[in-house]
């Protein structure tokens, strides 16, 4: 009944140049010319990068010189062999396509703004935020509520599809937004998920987030089509940290297939050096960097074996060892369906809701019980999701509301990242495991 479950309903993210047969899905659109080249430097272009890539017939289309990258538009169906011929360059590759980390599960609640007590949906629905600060516990700490002990914004990017900041339940909190879509200037929300996540972090109206008196910034990748190319998101990673925002949150990712027969494995490495070189720019300039496991219900640290019946290894992106990665639980303190795993590649497990066990083991839909999922706003409203999307962003309010104890530019993404998980809740096996990492994130413990 499980897989058929998540066969019929599971929408998997993927890259450009995937297949992974074990998930049973097939082909994603490749971005057809569109390459990505990565230099020798990481932190600067070569001087003479323009003349390097016409030589091999492109064109620049998009520079980013503090990750020593360019995106590149070419006609020349040699253009791969070509530029691999500079010396200059260390990978070169198609550009992958990122989508948002879809739910498994959405419910919209039929509420409107025009009734408006405080706090009365996070009284009767959500038990995910009550989970990470105990009821509310936190909020009474240092820090605890997101404002910060030396005064300045405690500020986390939300690179997403954007946020609706008419939201009555966000709009207090919004700092500010940027689009990075081609020809899309708005950061305002037309999906729901970054309005979903953003409510996690700072909601504060008739839901709150973990931290209600953090900022939510709108850093918007995903457009109408619902996908992105990674230069954009390493852009707006690279944007982020430039802007000391002190945390990010990516409820997003996709899948790498090396062996692909359709390309070479040098082909695909390029777009993962650029992911991993925004990620650590991002890290290395302060920024707590935070992402979702992934919803395909996999092991994601055996790349063979997510490889299914096709050859070659498939890896998880991003994947960065040193941001910190959050599996999905549920109400029951149960690694939900659909969550991936892996030892190696989960941090800390955070609530992302599910319909509970009893349902999952009978499949007698009586017992769907929606209030297990997680309630956040949207625009418009509210709704019920589910997702390891729900679960990062828990993680990174939580990033957030610890630096917010210790003063804005204090704490190293090092030291934020071993307070999360050294003051995490022990689930499953003792110590540390594959599913829950070093367990379940708890505020309250975290700010002592």
């Amino acid at each position: 009944m499980k897989k058929k479950f998540i066969a019929g309903a599971l929408t998997v993210t993927l890259s450009a140049a995937t297949f992974i047969g074990s998930l049973g899905v097939g082909h994603a659109q490749v971005v057809d010319k569109n390459y990505i080249v990565v230099f020798k430097s990481d932190t600067n272009l070569p001087s003479n990068y323009l003349q390097i890539v016409k030589n091999s017939g492109g064109k620049v289309t998009k520079a980013l010189p503090k990750l020593g990258a360019v995106e590149v538009n070419s006609e020349n169906p040699n253009f791969l062999a070509e530029i691999q011929k500079s010396t200059a360059v260390i990978n070169a590759g198609v550009e992958n396509t990122i989508f948002p980390e879809a739910p498994v599960d959405r419910e919209v609640l039929q509420e409107d703004f025009t009734a408006t007590p405080a706090n009365d949906l996070y009284n009767q629905y959500q038990w995910d935020i009550k989970q990470v600060t105990n009821k509310g516990a936190s909020w009474n700490m240092k820090g605890g509520t997101g404002k910060s002990t030396n005064g300045k914004d405690i500020i986390v990017a939300v690179v997403d599809t954007g946020i609706d900041y008419t939201h009555p339940d966000i709009k207090k909190n919004y700092a500010y937004g940027k689009s990075f879509v081609p020809g899309i200037t708005s950061a305002m929300d037309e999906d729901g998920h970054g309005t979903h996540v953003a409510g996690s972090i700072a909601g504060n109206g008739r839901v709150l987030g973990i931290g209600p008196e953090l900022k939510v910034a709108a850093y918007r990748v995903f457009g109408p089509t619902g996908e992105a190319n990674t230069s954009d998101i390493a852009n707006a990673l690279m944007t982020a940290a430039d802007d000391n925002v002190d945390v990010v949150n990516m409820s997003l990712g996709g899948y790498d297939w090396f062996q692909n027969p359709e390309y070479a494995t040098k082909d695909v490495v390029a777009d993962v050096r650029l992911f991993n070189r925004a990620i650590q720019y991002a890290i290395k300039n302060g920024v707590t960097v935070v992402g979702s496991a992934g919803n395909a219900g996999v092991d994601i640290s055996s790349p063979g074996k997510l490889s299914g019946d096709d050859n070659g290894a498939t890896h998880r992106s991003p994947s960065s060892q040193t941001m910190i990665r959050v599996s999905a639980g549920g109400q029951e303190k149960n690694l939900t369906y659909y969550s991936n795993y892996g030892v190696g590649k989960i941090d800390v497990i955070a609530p992302g809701g599910d319909y509970g066990t009893a349902w999952l083991a009978t499949g007698n839909p009586a017992l769907r019980d929606r209030n297990k999922l997680c309630l956040s706003t949207v625009p418009g409203g509210y709704a019920f999701y589910a997702g390891t999307s729900m679960a990062a962003p828990k993680t990174a309010g939580l990033a957030g509301v610890i630096i917010a104890k210790y003063g804005k530019d204090v704490l190293t993404p090092s030291q934020v990242k071993h307070i999360i998980q050294s003051s995490a809740d022990d689930w499953f096996k003792p110590g540390y495991d594959g599913e829950s990492g070093f367990g379940s994130i708890n505020a309250e413990s975290a700010l002592k």
